[in-house]
């Protein structure tokens, strides 16, 4: 089975340094194969035995810790799963646009309705947001980097851990797991 997990957290400025090689040669370890790597950010397209996608975060997560001294949280996916994220994009119009203003952040957890709520409520710039089981989509107008509507306030308001890729991205990956 292919597996898609994205690091939270990793290779921002000095803080959680981690070469795209010691993480496929760390993935390779574990017994999966075919791993490859895109940009520096953490993502990874792999082959395994069919398992949970929950119990592969915590395999990840507790050997990441164990072997490499990283302390992360990883967001796993199955190809299924990818496609579905992809088609329930609220946001086709603004993809097509400008992808690069389209952030979809994966969730821990999916949050409940009066969360979403809360958090639909405390957007006071131009950001659009959506979330669908365990993603969140953000449309940025103005771009990521000009926003007071972070990760870290997504996350308080949705009680649960997130990391964000573009709408490229999102593609790019996509397409390794289809590979």
């Amino acid at each position: 089975m292919t597996f898609v997990a994205l690091l939270r957290a990793i290779n921002l400025g000095s803080y959680n340094p981690l070469s795209m090689g010691a993480l496929r040669a760390f993935i390779a370890d574990l017994s999966f194969t075919d791993a490859r790597t895109l940009h520096q950010s953490g993502n990874v397209v792999f082959r395994g035995e069919a398992q949970s996608a929950s119990d592969l975060e915590q395999l990840l997560e507790r050997e990441a810790k164990a072997r490499l001294g990283l302390d992360t949280d990883f967001f796993v996916r199955s190809p299924r799963d990818w496609k579905t994220l992809m088609s329930r994009n609220p946001f086709v119009e603004e993809a097509t646009r400008d992808p690069r203003r389209l952030l979809v952040l994966f969730l821990k957890n999916a949050p409940d309705t009066k969360s979403v709520a809360a958090l639909r409520s405390a957007v006071k710039g131009p950001e659009i947001v959506a979330v669908a089981e365990k993603q969140a989509y953000i449309f940025y107008p103005e771009g990521i980097g000009r926003s007071r509507l972070t990760t870290a306030f997504i996350e308080t308001k949705l009680a649960t851990r997130g990391t964000g890729r573009n709408w490229n991205t999102v593609l790019k990956l996509a397409a390794f797991a289809e590979s």
